[in-house]
């Protein structure tokens, strides 16, 4: 596999002269008009850190779009969330005609220093999501957005004073809220898109327990599904909770607790011999885990079955 270069860009400042724009008027602080931004010639070839985070309205994407393990085409803006240090990358197309326009909220986590937006930032789960897992607005969403930033320029723009920054943050809040229950709608509107991570879900998670290796891979971790599903961790839990009211780990449990059933009506196998064959080390383990889900302990359960 061809290793990328990581290129890092510590400031805003430093980010406005890479992309060929005026000097910030706020050296922590911005709203780029994403239609003035030239790209770098590299933009495609590297991959990119920034050391404050980026939101980002974009219309007219010039290059595909993927959202999970599908690509789809959209006319609504497209909201992306990357914090400090996440690693992302572009795949731009040169040939696209398409007029973008759009733009870029970017704040340096200095902005935030002895403001309740300081901690409570890192609650949102969207700056978890990956790249690809973006938010699309309708047009009455992206009017909302819109209207917020446009609050947040037009305070920065003005004479700077106390109020400024408590202003201009609670813009922001109000922002990120608002993005928060679009996001909600979004897992809930995109049933189709959706139900197909269901469907690919369950596969996943019946290939893995019928392969019968659990003893040398252990139990699936919440890692490794979402690396399956193509999505990220953060995301993965949040659309689960909202179709199904349960988190990945509990998902893994629930099938992991199907199989232990399986195990212990149909086969002679020792309460022992179940657990390690589920990949746990010590079968208390197992043992106090079923209980938990079941109210019932493999013993109990073994009987009652057989009764």
């Amino acid at each position: 596999m061809e290793q990328r270069t990581t290129k890092r860009i510590k400031t805003i400042t430093e980010f406005h002269r890479s992309r060929g724009l005026e000097p910030p008027e706020h050296p922590m602080i911005s709203v780029v008009d994403y239609n003035a931004v030239k790209r770098p010639a590299d933009i495609g070839e590297v991959s990119w850190m920034l050391d404050f985070y980026m939101i980002s309205l974009k219309i007219g994407i010039n290059g595909q779009l993927k959202y999970g393990q599908q690509a789809y085409d959209f006319d609504e803006g497209t909201m992306f969330f990357i914090a400090p240090n996440q690693v992302f990358r572009i795949e731009a197309d040169a040939d696209s005609q398409t007029e973008k326009s759009g733009w870029m909220l970017l704040i340096h986590p200095d902005f935030l220093w002895n403001t309740s937006l300081a901690k409570t930032i890192k609650q949102y789960d969207f700056f978890g999501y990956s790249v690809n897992e973006a938010l699309f607005l309708s047009s009455k969403e992206e009017k909302i957005i819109n209207g917020i930033i446009e609050n947040i320029q037009q305070e920065y723009h003005a004479n700077i004073d106390k109020f400024s920054q408590n202003i201009i943050i609670s813009h922001i809040e109000t922002l990120l809220n608002y993005s928060e229950r679009f996001y909600e709608r979004q897992f809930i509107t995109r049933k189709i898109s959706n139900h197909k991570t269901l469907d690919r879900l369950e596969d996943i998670l019946n290939d893995y327990f019928d392969n019968n290796d659990l003893v040398s891979k252990g139990l699936p971790t919440v890692q490794f599904v979402a690396n399956e599903l193509n999505v990220s961790s953060n995301y993965l839990s949040r659309l689960l909770k909202t179709l199904t009211g349960q988190s990945t780990q509990q998902m893994i449990h629930d099938k992991l607790i199907e199989k232990a059933k399986e195990k212990l009506s149909v086969t002679d196998l020792s309460i022992s011999e179940i657990a390690y064959e589920l990949g746990f080390e010590h079968p208390q383990s197992f043992t106090k885990l079923f209980k938990s889900k079941t109210n019932l302990s493999p013993v109990e359960f073994r009987s009652s079955f057989n009764t």
